[in-house]
């Protein structure tokens, strides 16, 4: 797609709440931090409203002499302490406890007497003696209470920390892993073969050549004597290269539901902590629980996160813990011990930079490419991922595996999704082929935005802009074939141009040449026929300058500098020299300048020949905001090169314009609805038998 500015830049999703049913707040699990608050408040109320005393401990001879003056205002006699607490009168405080008394404090004197009875014959001799009004009051309570409320605090918190000791070494509510004790254990997921969910092959659509190559190790899995018998041995491992999105991680759930084994599932990152050694003690552990549950598979996915190559970065000595991770890894999978029967399978799009020790025979025997899907391969995605959709007659696969070319797996399922989305927010009972094109324009160009503010003159000169483009596609013999152009924004493009591009292994200088061209149409266009540039070009400008130092410096397409290229195909880009002269790099500037200058010239010349044709072209594309290869048609005539991709997308256009004949109006609107009301409804049973078909 070639557009202005067309970088997309997804915004994020509205994160979505569930509504809940009856209680609007549910249940919450048990927060420990309640009881450090508990246990925090108790002692701090035992210190602020504790017993607010200030305790003298006495003789039994001074205690009879302070009765005797007539100091003691009341008296508690514990029967099972053989002790007495006074209470001091006013008047004598300062006599007894001098100035050191807090004021507010209630001064009280302690004294441990022969016995209770003694204490309380003592006081009644007194008051007898003389007219005292002393109180006097027995307590018997146990001294046991008084033991347990004043440990108390400590009880709770020697309880509190047994409690915390045992759920930490439980692993608490995470289970096995989540405790600090059982921080060096494995954190793989265990899929036992007796999982409910399994994936298949038949859920792995395309990847014919990498299935073909796992399957052998499910044939080892399931029926090892076959290959042992002639000598042969289980392959210790296989790693899975790819793009993202390709079906590396969907490939390996499919290995493990076909062979019916265990299957441990682990990231390559859930192995370094940033405790010291806790990356290598999980690799043991992994490995210990497959062995015990031989035979079985271990896929550790992203494995280039704890696999890099080592040596590389190190912090001037210092223990490494990623590193020791990766030694610990090497010799479990190919050290002095055993591991038969477990297969280890891992995927990465990243195996340039992983450690070549990680990569050879014995570890990793096998390294399996799943590309990018080509033609048949996306074919075959889209039938899978169509299962569950409604599709009506509009529907060909065929057409829709060449609108998406590049597209990954992944995409190829997002593009599936988004145009069921389509067609619900439209109030569609199928999903029509409009509802997917549309999705592929979202995807590749973002969400349209009819509503930006655009100046007349800026729509004036996006026109011209993209209409540059789609005319120098039609006349250029190895440029692709338009499919449509829009000046209606998208994304952060003002305007894009559509192309259906051929499927190719390789490319020649003179089909890049032609596609350079192409892409300098739109700046070309604004200096012929606006006399001025703008910054509408500079996504052009940059994909043109990157493909112009690519085929002079990597495929050796120049001139001045055949059959060289500097390109370093083990990812370690030449250090930090660069591998030619400077009089090289002054060489291949001017080389890149002069390719693009020609180019640009080019592109002005045609365009200044079918100057009527293009002023047309962007008057129409003003007026209708959007055109498509046919309208190019009726303005230049046929396109004097016809490729095969074009050949298939007219062929399929003029089957649509006769189904568009069919369903023209009969006297009204309503009668437009109706009849393709009807038409839809009559093929609604067809398309659920080939549905049906393809489960």
């Amino acid at each position: 797609m070639s557009s202005i500015n067309k970088d997309n830049k997804k915004g994020k999703q509205p994160t979505m709440r569930p509504k809940l049913g009856g209680n609007a707040n549910p249940k919450r699990p048990f927060n420990p931090y309640w009881v450090y608050a508990i246990v925090l408040a108790i002692l701090m109320g035992m210190w602020f409203f504790g017993q607010d005393n200030t305790v003298k401990e006495i003789t039994w001879s001074e205690f009879q002499e302070y009765v005797k003056d007539n100091r003691v205002k009341s008296i508690v006699i514990y029967t099972n302490k053989v002790s007495a607490e006074a209470v001091i009168r006013d008047e004598s405080v300062e006599h007894i406890f001098g100035n050191s008394l807090r004021a507010g404090r209630t001064p009280v004197i302690l004294v441990k007497g022969p016995s209770p009875d003694a204490i309380s014959e003592y006081i009644d001799l007194v008051k007898s003696e003389e007219n005292y009004d002393i109180e006097v009051r027995f307590d018997t309570t146990s001294e046991v209470w008084g033991v347990l409320i004043t440990f108390l605090p400590f009880l709770l918190l020697i309880v509190f920390w047994i409690w915390m000791m045992r759920r930490m070494q439980g692993g608490g509510a995470g289970g096995g892993g989540g405790g600090v004790f059982n921080v060096g254990k494995s954190k793989a997921q265990l899929f036992d073969k007796d999982s409910s969910q399994k994936v298949t092959f038949r859920d792995v659509a395309g990847l014919s050549e990498a299935k073909e190559e796992v399957q052998e190790i499910v044939e080892f899995l399931k029926s090892p004597n076959l290959y042992t018998n002639l000598g042969g041995k289980i392959p210790k491992g296989a790693l899975l290269v790819g793009p993202p999105g390709t079906g590396k991680t969907l490939l390996a759930k499919a290995v493990a539901g076909e062979a019916n084994v265990p299957f441990f599932s682990i990231s390559g990152s859930d192995f370094v902590e940033m405790f010291v050694g806790v990356g290598a003690s999980r690799v043991r552990d992994l490995f210990r629980q497959a062995k015990e549950k031989s035979p079985c598979i271990v896929f550790i996915d992203e494995i280039d996160a704890v696999g890099r190559a080592r040596g590389k970065n190190t912090n001037f000595g210092s223990n490494d813990e990623r590193e020791n991770t990766l030694n610990q890894l090497l010799t479990e999978m190919d050290g002095f011990g055993s591991n038969s029967g477990v297969i280890i399978l891992a995927a990465t799009n990243r195996a340039d930079v992983l450690d070549k020790a990680l990569l050879r025979a014995g570890r990793f025997d096998r390294q399996i490419y799943v590309e990018l899907p080509d033609l048949n391969d996306r074919r075959e995605i889209f039938k899978v991922h169509l299962r569950p959709i409604k599709i009506d007659d509009s529907i060909d696969v065929d057409f829709l595996a060449r609108q998406t070319p590049g597209f990954s797996g992944a995409d190829i399922a997002n593009v599936c999704n988004e145009a069921a989305l389509i067609a619900a927010r439209n109030k569609k009972s199928f999903v029509q082929r409009d509802d997917f094109m549309s999705a592929v324009d979202r995807i590749v160009g973002g969400l349209e935005k009819k509503n930006k503010i655009i100046t007349q003159d800026e729509k004036k000169s996006i026109a011209i802009h993209e209409a540059g483009h789609a005319t120098l596609s039609w006349f250029l013999e190895h440029a692709n074939p338009l499919v449509k152009v829009t000046i209606v924004p998208r994304g952060k493009a003002l305007g894009a141009a559509w192309y259906l591009p051929e499927e190719r292994q390789i490319t020649t200088k003179e089909q890049m040449l032609d596609e350079m061209c192409a892409l300098l149409g739109g700046r070309a266009a604004e200096e012929v026929f606006i006399g001025e540039i703008s910054s509408g070009a500079m996504n052009d400008l940059e994909r043109v300058t990157k493909q112009a130092y690519a085929m002079i410096t990597y495929m050796g397409m120049s001139d001045k500098l055949p059959n060289l290229s500097y390109y370093d195909s083990t990812g370690q880009e030449y250090q930090f020299s660069k591998p030619y002269s400077d009089d090289t790099a002054k060489l291949i500037d001017n080389e890149v300048k002069s390719m693009i200058a020609n180019q640009y010239e080019r592109a002005k010349q045609i365009l200044t020949e079918k100057k009527s044709g293009h002023n047309e072209l962007a008057k129409i594309l003003l007026e209708k905001e959007i055109i498509f290869a046919h309208d190019l048609e009726d303005i230049f005539g046929k396109r004097p090169w016809i490729s095969r991709s074009e050949e298939i997308f007219e062929q399929k256009e003029e089957n649509n314009k006769n189904e568009i004949e069919e369903l023209k109006p009969v006297g009204s609107k309503e009668n437009v609805f109706i009849h393709t009301k009807d038409k839809v409804e009559n093929k609604s049973e067809e398309t659920d038998e080939i549905n049906k078909e393809k489960e």
